[in-house]
């Protein structure tokens, strides 16, 4: 057993002196990155199993020399490293490698060489492929004329200036009331009611009495008792027309002298009527509000529109409403008014439009879709709203500069319309702006941003977290 234990152990070791022999005579392999003269190796490598290398001399199990390597000119150059970033926390760095508290190590930061000068720290490249995963769609910014319409929910009222409220110019006691029904439409003079009143009878006497003393005093040879009796007759009567006596009874009055108990009222113009304020029988005074009657030929329609629509619109644009109580009809109108002032609850501008209304088919009180042509319009460099950036006090676009590659840019916007912008500083017409999935490639814009921030800092940062030294002695390279 030891005899074939020996054995066994001498034939092992003249194989390897022999295989040790044979390499010594051959011609040493050339290394894959031949010596430069008066160069420092790069590092040193096991001939045996190249993977192994270290940084300085050294030698193998077997007592062979590493063999030194050196930079090939013909190889890319290397790009330089800039700093080292914790992987975990990226505003962590390190201007020598380290690792962090879980014992990984810290990124290298290298200079991109292939960046451009005229390239913004922000700017972004993506793949193709990334490009359309995440839908990215844009859109060529254009200079045109933009234009808005304001749709609203408007709402049919009176018109102000046509209506009347009527009030009696004495007391006294309704006998008669001919327009007794809400709604009732009436022509102007039409007979309203009649009143019993002593001051108009009263007056009526005071009329009749200066009339025969006038027809006594017309031949006074004696001009002032003429005229004192035709200034007496005057007064009387202007006292009944200021009591609103209708002229056909005062004239029937002056012809007959006969005094009626009780006088008409007559409506002042036409008009529906609104309101009764007295009934038959009921006692009246000046401050009664015997009837209120609108003229309906004209109305008044409200609307509120909100504060970025109000620079859009002017008294005098042409107005368009559809009511459902009304089919298929369209109505057109003015804006007429914009109130001064907004609406505490809704935050909107109320606006007062006007309607012919002959036809009587606009009621007070109904809803209607109001559509105002704004007559304004500006010309613009306009984009779609969607690729405006909204982010506190800036507002960016993101600006197509090539295939896949996309620059964020500060712009200064003006008036919206139907879901495009104008922009008044800041981009070109022509330029291709990115409307969907910015927010996405804003946020890798930001994050390329902060990190060009920390490429050259003036002062090299210690990284928040204790450092640990890099150890001498032999390291892995693929």
């Amino acid at each position: 057993m030891n005899k074939q234990l020996l054995l066994t152990a001498t034939v092992t070791l003249g194989i390897g002196l022999a295989g040790g022999y044979w390499m010594a005579q051959q011609p040493k392999q050339e290394s894959a990155i031949q010596p430069a003269e008066g160069k420092k190796p790069l590092f040193y490598r096991n001939t045996m199993n190249p993977s192994a290398t270290s940084p300085v001399p050294t030698k193998d199990a077997m007592g062979m020399d590493y063999e030194p390597v050196y930079a090939d000119a013909n190889a890319p150059k290397q790009p330089k490293i800039l700093f080292y970033r914790n992987p975990m926390n990226p505003s962590v760095t390190s201007p020598i490698p380290a690792k962090d508290n879980m014992g990984m190590d810290y990124l290298p930061v290298y200079a991109d060489g292939e960046a451009k000068t005229d390239e913004s720290a922000g700017a972004v490249r993506i793949d193709a492929a990334t490009v359309q995963n995440i839908g990215v769609r844009t859109a060529l910014a254009k200079q045109t004329l933009l234009s808005h319409v304001v749709r609203a929910v408007g709402r049919v009222a009176y018109d102000e200036e046509h209506i009347v409220r009527l009030h009696p110019k004495t007391e006294g006691w309704i006998e008669t009331l001919r327009a007794d029904k809400t709604g009732q439409r009436v022509r102007k003079n039409e007979e309203l009611l009649s009143i019993y009143s002593p001051q108009l009878v009263a007056s009526q006497q005071e009329y009749v009495l200066a009339l025969n003393n006038l027809k006594v005093l017309e031949k006074s040879p004696i001009e002032d008792i003429r005229r004192g009796a035709e200034e007496l007759v005057k007064s009387s009567r202007e006292r009944l027309n200021l009591l609103d006596v209708p002229a056909h009874q005062l004239h029937e009055l002056t012809d007959s002298q006969a005094i009626k108990k009780s006088l008409h009222i007559h409506t002042p113009a036409d008009g529906i009527v609104i309101n009764i304020g007295a009934r038959e029988g009921q006692y009246v005074t000046p401050e009664t509000e015997l009837y209120m009657i609108a003229d309906l030929s004209t109305v008044w329609v409200y609307a509120e529109i909100y504060e970025y629509e109000l620079p859009w619109v002017k008294e005098g644009d042409p107005v368009e409403m559809r009511l459902a109580g009304v089919p298929g009809r369209i109505f057109k109108g003015r804006l007429a008014f914009i109130y001064p002032y907004a609406e505490a609850k809704t935050r909107t501008i109320k606006v007062r439009l006007v309607f012919d209304n002959a036809d009587l088919l606009l009621k007070p009180d109904m809803f209607a879709e109001v559509t105002i042509h704004a007559g304004k319009q500006l010309d613009a460099v306009v984009i779609p709203s969607e690729a405006v950036i909204r982010s506190g006090a800036q507002t960016q676009v993101l600006v197509v500069r090539g295939p896949g590659k996309f620059e964020p840019r500060q712009v200064t916007t003006g008036l919206s319309s139907n879901n495009d912008i104008a922009i008044i500083d800041g981009l070109a017409a022509g330029e291709e702006v990115v409307t969907s999935a910015q927010f996405l490639i804003d946020s890798e814009s930001k994050l390329n941003e902060a990190t060009a921030k920390m490429t050259e800092p003036s002062v090299p940062q210690q990284p928040a977290t204790k450092s640990l030294p890099v150890e001498q002695g032999a390291h892995n390279h693929d």
